[in-house]
């Protein structure tokens, strides 16, 4: 899997979660102005391995 980062059509930083098959397993739920932003986001995301699921 491989994250990527795009800006948007109004210029928002957005990045993706894609599996090797091409298909996009997650996403940004909001634009980020900045690009280090973006990456903050990416890293709280990679971070959160531990966390509990609730079903």
């Amino acid at each position: 899997m491989n994250y990527y980062i795009y800006k948007d059509t109004i210029g928002d930083w957005r990045w993706n979660l894609k599996a090797s098959n091409g298909r996009i397993v997650a996403d940004s739920a909001e634009g980020y102005r900045n690009k280090s932003d973006c990456l903050n986001g990416i890293s709280l995301v990679k971070g959160s391995s531990s966390a509990p699921v609730y079903e």
